[in-house]
This record gives structure tokens, sequence and C-alpha cells, in this order.
């Protein structure tokens, strides 16, 4: 899918055109083959500028085509994804191609939720024309993303560990399983964002204006205390995950012992019954109460045992 935006230079009005100009926001989600054509021999720059993008694995960073005088941005982009056991929290990349002075376009796999909030039409602030401040806006507000979606992980770890406490079941260790992979993905993709953004910062391969300073400076305080969180989070939940790996390793140990306790008792009367029901002569089998004494044994013996372990907190 490919729609085209334009802010009109007088009224800073933005409209969705049909036709390339100066000045366009050409934004592109999950192209076609024949649309990623279009638009590379309409604005005259290469295929591979918009497939970098739609690599699922591309990692964030900054190209430079001096012959084309293009840039590529890549940064990676929270998404949620849905699944059985429920929502998952992930990233995926997206492009920003500054094609000269001309046109500002914007790659993703998918529709997410950074290109739907970055509405032209609903918001007055995005100015098509203004590519550096375009791109430090969608930067912005992938960080405020960032952030958004660690609150609701970190609530989502809180009833897991509930969950977890009152159920023991492996759905909920999954849950938390799942929680702590997205904290890595998250973390991960900060940083190399943040790369991406110093870069920026410096000035040197997207220009920069006086007015988006702050700006910048704003998206890398954004982009630093989501990652200062997604460390923070990852690290409680690890621990989290190694504590209750030690309480159910400590329960299963109790487990095991109560039953080796309780093999051992139930021996002492089969180990005893064994003895006297050998085919050969044994003591007592003359005597009219010899049956009674034995059973009576095995129960002093086995009643003394189970006292002994007791006392030894292995029945506990």
């Amino acid at each position: 899918m490919v729609k085209m935006y334009n802010t009109d230079l007088k009224t800073n009005i933005t409209e969705e055109v049909k036709e390339y100009k100066r000045g366009n926001w050409i934004s592109m989600v999950s192209p076609s083959d024949e649309e990623i054509k279009n638009v590379c021999e309409n604005t005259k720059i290469s295929e591979d500028f918009i497939r970098y993008a739609l690599d699922p694995e591309e990692r964030a960073r900054i190209d430079y085509e001096e012959d084309e005088d293009t840039t590529l941005v890549i940064v990676d982009v929270p998404t949620i994804e849905k699944s059985d056991d429920g929502r998952i929290y992930s990233t995926i990349p997206i492009g920003f191609i500054i094609v000269r002075d001309d046109y500002f376009i914007t790659v993703s796999l998918e529709n997410n939720e950074i290109i739907k909030s970055m509405n032209p039409l609903k918001m007055r602030s995005l100015i098509t024309y203004k590519k550096s401040r375009l791109l430090l806006q969608f930067l912005y507000t992938s960080a405020e993303k960032y952030l958004n979606l660690l609150k609701i992980i970190n609530r989502e770890t809180e009833i897991a560990e509930q969950s977890l406490k009152e159920t023991k079941k492996n759905k909920a260790l999954l849950r938390l399983l799942s929680l702590e992979k997205s904290l890595v993905y998250f973390t991960t993709s900060l940083k190399a964002n943040e790369v991406v953004m110093e870069k920026i910062d410096r000035g040197k391969v997207v220009k920069l204006y006086e007015e988006d300073e702050d700006l910048i400076e704003d998206v890398i305080i954004e982009n630093r205390q989501a990652m200062e969180m997604s460390k923070i989070y990852s690290d409680i939940l690890s621990g989290t995950m190694d504590a209750y790996a030690s309480v159910i390793s400590n329960n299963l140990n109790g487990v095991m012992k109560i039953l080796t306790s309780i093999t051992i008792i139930l021996a002492i009367p089969t180990m005893i019954s064994s003895f006297w029901g050998m085919n050969v002569a044994v003591p007592m089998q003359q005597n009219p109460y010899g049956f009674i004494a034995i059973i009576v044994a095995s129960i002093v013996i086995t009643i003394i045992v189970t006292m002994i372990l007791k006392k030894k907190d292995f029945l506990n």
C-alpha cells in the first residue's frame, strides 16, 4: 500500500495527493513489487533502499548514496503480535528515505502503531516538506511507544507473577519467559537506535535546522529513558525467573524426599514378610503366636523408623 501526502507551503494544510511532486511524504506499507518499482522510477532512487527496510532482520543503521543524494535511516520500532498465548511484543525495522530535497519516504513491513499514530491529516504539526523534523517526530513517537509498551509489559509481569503464586502452572511461567524475551528484543533495538540518533545529532548525515536541536535532544532522552527502563525490567524479570526456578526446584526436592521416606517405611514390613515367607526353616515357625509377634515387630520397627525420619525432617 502506497499513500502520498503533501503540505501546502502557504496554508500548511496537509492533503493526500496522487501525483509525485516536491515535498511529498510517500508512505509505503508492505508494498508490492509493482509499487516499489513505480516509486523508484518516479523518485529516481535505487530499489535496494526500499528493500533494505523490508528485511525483517535488518539492523538499525544509516546509509548514504552520494550519487543519488539519498539518505536511508533504518530504526527498530515496537510492534504487537497476537498469538494463542496472548500478545507478543517484538520489534520490526522501519526505513526513512530522504531523497535529495524532494521526497520523504517511509517504508514498513506492516501498518504498525507508529505509522497509524503519525497521521498527517489529523496532526497539523506534521509538515511533509520539513523532512528532518518529520524524521525526528517519527523517532520521538517510536521512543514514546517503547515507554508505553514497557509499562504494559511490567503490568503483565505482575499479573503473571500473581498467577504463578496461586496456581504454579506452566502457563504463567511461559508467559514470563515470553515477556523476558520481549524485553531482550526491546533493549537490543533501543541500543541500536541510540547509535543512529547520535549520528543524526551530529548533523553530518541528516541536515538539521536550528529549530530541530531541542527535538533531537528530546528524542535521545526519551530513547535513553526507554532503554534504562527496559534494562531494569529485564533484570527484575530475570531475577524473578531465577527465584521461581529455585522455588520449583526446592519444592520438587521436598516431594522426592517425602516419596523416598514413604518408600523406606513401606519397605520394612515388606522385607520382614519376605524373610518369613521363605520355604525354609525360620524362627518361631512352630510358635502359635509367631505370626502375631512378627506383625507386632513389623509395626514397632515401622513406627520407630517413621519417628526417626520425622525427626530428621524427611516427612515435613
